[in-house]
């Protein structure tokens, strides 16, 4: 069991210290959330509460998520990072691979790409992606990162992108996981067929256990049973090193926590967040090691 810090809600300007406090904790990753935007007025529903309130306001920190992790590499040794969740098919796919390659590469290969479709048409707007049919589009924009990640001459012909014989350098080293976030079907296959892994929403321990073992099943019938497959859950009923390791035994590989709220952390207190932070690391990471 590996343990990912949420920088969700936090200040930007705490990253930094976070990202060192939580490699000196033990933590295994550090999990950056992303908004372009926050209209004012949002047309779309937001998929993840029952009256379709998005959780944050508007003046919640959306930090460009590869910027804070070249900046949060540059002062780590250790620690990996993902973000939770990036919306790929609100970007073009040249650039998302420039970004996530570079910093691939600046921070020894330790990032992941966490990555959703998006449920904000409004942010499509402005950002002039289309919002329908943006599933096929990020279906298509992994086999495209893929391609370009390699570093090699490559071409790809499809239904959204075309181009001819082309490299992008750096190249990272390694292969950069790739990690579906979302709870819908379509989110499932596509964490089944094209991912790493999958990145939950907050979840009680009965609905991961269900929802992974449907991953599992889907993975299975993609002919991918037997390879490695990660799943960062966030569990709303499954604390202290029972509950770890009761969502170990479900399949959970990495849990995605906010440490500090356990030990009484205000969110706007760097300091009580590296405490929080630290005691976590003593008396579960350590014990569970």
């Amino acid at each position: 069991m590996k343990f990912v810090v949420a920088t969700a809600y936090s200040d930007p300007t705490h990253y930094c210290a976070l990202a060192r406090a939580a490699e000196d904790a033990g933590f295994e990753a550090l999990a950056v959330s992303d908004h372009v935007v926050h209209p004012e007025k949002i047309a779309s529903r937001y998929p993840y509460t029952a009256d379709g309130t998005p959780r944050f306001s508007p003046d919640t920190p959306w930090p460009d998520p590869w910027v804070a992790i070249g900046a949060m590499s540059a002062v780590t040794q250790r620690l990996r990072f993902l973000t939770n969740i990036f919306v790929l098919p609100l970007r073009n796919p040249f650039l998302v691979a420039k970004a996530v390659g570079t910093a691939a590469v600046l921070s020894g290969d330790r990032v992941a790409l966490g990555i959703g479709v998006g449920w904000m048409e409004d942010e499509f707007r402005l950002l002039e992606q289309e919002f329908r049919g943006r599933g096929a589009r990020c279906d298509e924009m992994i086999e495209v990162l893929r391609k370009l990640w390699t570093g090699e001459m490559v071409e790809h012909h499809g239904r959204f992108y075309e181009f001819g014989r082309l490299q992008m350098t750096p190249a990272p080293r390694r292969r950069i996981p790739l990690y579906v976030g979302g709870i819908s079907d379509a989110a499932l296959r596509r964490a089944a067929r094209l991912g790493d892994g999958w990145i939950s929403e907050l979840h009680s321990l009965d609905e991961l256990r269900a929802l992974v073992a449907k991953l599992h099943r889907l993975r299975a019938e993609c002919g991918r049973a037997a390879e490695p497959c990660h799943v960062f859950g966030a569990a709303t009923d499954a604390f202290g090193l029972d509950g770890y390791r009761r969502l170990e035994e479900a399949g959970v590989t990495h849990v995605l926590t906010l440490p500090w709220v356990f030990y009484g952390g205000n969110t706007d207190s760097l300091d009580q967040k590296r405490d929080g932070m630290r005691r976590f690391g003593d008396d579960i990471i350590a014990k569970l090691a």
